[in-house]
């Protein structure tokens, strides 16, 4: 018999026993604070939202003007134009116990109603900025992603089709501020951004 082999099967063996009981206990400790987490979060009240960010939509700023026979930008501003009647609150990042925990139980259902408004406005502002990227009408395109940067979206391409205007301008400082932007993400999108605009920098 092949000792040598054999210890090392002994030794493999033991080892992967090893790594599943720290692996189940590190499981088992997550779960624990999870629910922990989360049972503080449920019963934490009702706190004021006045203090929010709230998304103001700049419509007038906008290229409304623009491509109106187009059934795709009408859509779009169609949207934004219901949206600026609702309250848009940017919680990209949050689970529903970050939220629970810091506002209260009581308003999860309106912040996700916020949230979710903010989603739609991030990905209708760059399907737009698309339509008018591929029509020509860069500049007005750069006016929508600026402000949808602004909110601290998480849209990449928003960063990244800006971020290539801006390298074209020679703009490197307002490049330096983009990734200072998305620096601050709470997305788990963050660090391919940033990585993706210091590359364009890089290039400059």
């Amino acid at each position: 018999m092949n000792f040598g082999f054999l210890a090392s099967l002994i030794t493999f063996a033991l080892l992967i026993s090893y790594n599943i009981k720290r692996y189940s206990k590190r499981g088992r400790n997550q779960d624990s604070d999870f629910w922990s987490r989360e049972a503080r979060a449920n019963s934490v009240r009702r706190k004021s939202l006045d203090g929010l960010n709230y998304v103001r939509i700049p419509l007038e700023s906008f290229p409304t003007h623009l491509l109106n026979e187009d059934s795709s930008v009408m859509e779009c501003i169609e949207i934004i134009e219901a949206l600026t009647s609702r309250k848009i609150v940017n919680l990209t990042g949050w689970s529903n116990t970050d939220l629970k925990l810091e506002y209260g139980t009581a308003n999860i259902t309106q912040l996700s109603e916020y949230d979710q408004n903010y989603t739609l406005l991030a990905r209708t502002l760059q399907k737009w900025a698309d339509i008018l990227i591929e029509t020509g009408h860069v500049k007005d395109a750069v006016v929508l992603m600026e402000f949808a940067v602004s909110t601290n979206t998480d849209v990449s391409r928003t960063y990244y089709q800006l971020a290539d205007y801006l390298a074209f301008q020679g703009n490197t400082e307002r490049i330096e501020q983009l990734i200072h932007t998305a620096e601050g993400l709470r997305s788990g999108n963050k660090n391919a951004i940033v990585r993706h605009l210091r590359g364009i920098l890089d290039r400059k």
